[in-house]
């Protein structure tokens, strides 16, 4: 049995991960991966190809496809069996199987490929000594970690002492600029025996010149009286050294300001103020957290009807502590028929289907913690609802352009589904090229006009039962009605078209249930009409 390659493929033929066990060029695994997708046939059964020179040997993994390239001498029976062990590896380190997660363990996957291949010829190992292998510690890994935490502490201390220098250097000159004029009084201390009385000198002139210094008195008109002494500091104190600023120069604060004025949006750093929470940039401190989001995806037509209406779905699960990890998920689904449900390849599949109870196949083990799935956890159901029902949409948008003379009036109106209560709702009408912003005559809400890139956006905050319907209507000089599309929508909502909710965790050591949250949003990820 000789392996040439192992990959992971998407079923429209992108290469996501690829593995050569012998001497092979670049153009070569590429020309037969590229080959692999049309050579495919629907409807059979059977899960190898074979050419004139190589045969496929491949699995469907959800989207995607584990795929070996031996030669037509190698046992298929052996095959089927590399197969059968690399299909139980790349859940281990690709939990939710999409392109993204994939490609973000792309070399642990490969590792595990050696481990399990070694010169095109299987080993004879099981998946837990793979992830052992694996998992092994290294002492030149901790010995060079060693090395670098060192450096950067010693590094530390040089900037340390560095900035103490330039602290101490900095507190030498104010002591050495207190003195004012104090050498030239010395100096003209004949001329100046009297001090100035209504002298300024402003801090960004031509320091001592501004007084002229030995030749005051055909610049000085009204002398005091006052005793010999110190000048005061508000006429007599020298401009001390600019040096190094740090933070927007004049110059840079008028650029920004003409970007700003043309409609660029500019973003700024703000130093957060002290004692005010930021609740938002915390994580969640729940032990489990369950997070239900679903991804809506809309084309509707200007003259009505819908072009593609997608909704997809996803509940996932985030876990602090590895305690936790022994739990099941008991869930309860809503009533819409046209949601298809498809839990991932570790769940007991059989469990959810009979008492819509989502845990693992194997009892004993515990769910991922931590950071391990992003930072929305690991995916445990996925849901998919398709339609062309336009009463469906919770957001219809009707545009109306009519040209008056020289110039054309637009009204657009928006109509809201009674199901969902929208949230921060920002509808962006492109506009042809103007040169001043449009004149708006009437409207429910707020708007914005982005001059460099010629569009209007009109905001709402909340959409609910008080303003289910609402208008817009503004004047632009004559243009086409195609001009106005297509018309991009975005908005928020907790609300969604499974009304998936988590109902009890179900701990498997026995005990108290678990505290957990949860977490139910829809958001638009493209959302147009054409």
């Amino acid at each position: 049995m000789v392996v040439l390659a192992a990959s992971i493929v998407s079923k429209s033929g992108k290469v996501l991960v690829s593995r050569q066990f012998v001497d092979m060029s670049r153009i070569r695994i590429e020309g037969l991966l590229a080959a692999f997708p049309k050579l495919i046939g629907t409807g059979k059964q059977h899960t190898y190809v074979e050419t004139e020179n190589v045969r496929y040997v491949y699995q469907p993994m959800e989207a995607l496809y584990l795929l070996l390239v031996t030669n037509k001498h190698s046992n298929i029976l052996e095959d089927l069996a590399t197969l059968r062990l690399l299909s139980k590896l790349v859940p281990e380190y690709s939990y939710s199987l999409d392109e993204e997660d994939i490609c973000q363990n792309a070399f642990e996957l490969i590792f595990a490929f050696d481990e399990v291949i070694s010169l095109g010829h299987t080993e004879n190992v099981t998946v837990a000594q793979v992830k052992q292998y694996c998992e092994m510690e290294s002492h030149e890994e901790k010995l060079h970690k060693l090395v670098m935490q060192s450096k950067i502490n010693d590094t530390k201390d040089v900037m340390k002492r560095k900035a103490s220098e330039i602290d101490k250097s900095k507190i030498e000159k104010n002591r050495g600029d207190k003195g004012g004029f104090g050498p030239l009084q010395s100096l003209g201390s004949g001329k100046i025996e009297n001090s100035f009385s209504d002298l300024s000198i402003s801090s960004s002139g031509t320091g001592f010149a501004s007084g002229s210094g030995f030749g005051l008195n055909s610049d000085v008109d009204s002398f005091s009286t006052k005793s010999k002494g110190r000048p005061t500091s508000s006429a007599t104190a020298p401009p001390k050294g600019i040096g190094m600023k740090l933070g927007k120069s004049q110059r840079t604060n008028q650029f920004l300001e003409s970007l700003k004025a043309e409609g660029e949006v500019i973003l700024e750093h703000v130093q957060p103020k002290l004692g005010l929470p930021q609740a938002a940039a915390l994580p969640s401190t729940d032990p489990i957290s369950l997070t239900v989001e679903e991804k809506l995806n809309v084309t509707l037509k200007r003259d009505g009807g819908v072009s593609n209406f997608d909704v997809q779905g996803t509940l996932s699960l985030q876990i602090l502590d590895k305690e936790d990890g022994h739990i099941q998920v008991q869930v309860q689904t809503g009533e819409n028929q046209a949601i298809i449900f498809k839990t991932h390849p570790n769940m007991n599949k059989d469990l959810f289907a009979n008492e819509n109870i989502l845990g693992l196949k194997d009892p004993n083990r515990p769910f991922p913690t931590g950071q391990a799935g992003g930072s929305e956890g690991v995916g445990l159901l996925k849901w998919r609802m398709q339609s062309t029902d336009e009463s469906m949409v919770p957001l219809t948008i009707n545009c109306w352009p009519s040209s008056s003379g020289n110039e054309t009036y637009v009204s657009i109106e928006y109509e809201a589904l009674s199901l969902f209560d929208l949230q921060n709702v920002v509808i962006s009408v492109p506009l042809p090229a103007l040169r001043d912003a449009p004149s708006v005559k009437q409207i429910d809400g707020e708007w914005r006009y982005d001059s460099r890139n010629s569009f209007l956006e009109w905001s709402v905050l909340l959409i609910d039962n008080s303003n289910r319907s609402g208008s817009m209507e503004f004047v632009v000089p004559q243009a086409e009605p195609s001009a106005f599309f297509p018309i991009s929508v975005r908005f928020i909502a907790t609300e969604t078209f499974s009304d998936l909710k988590v109902t009890n965790v179900i701990p498997l050591n026995g005990g108290n249930p678990p505290k957990y949250s949860q977490r139910t949003q829809l958001i638009t990820e493209n959302y147009q009409i054409v």
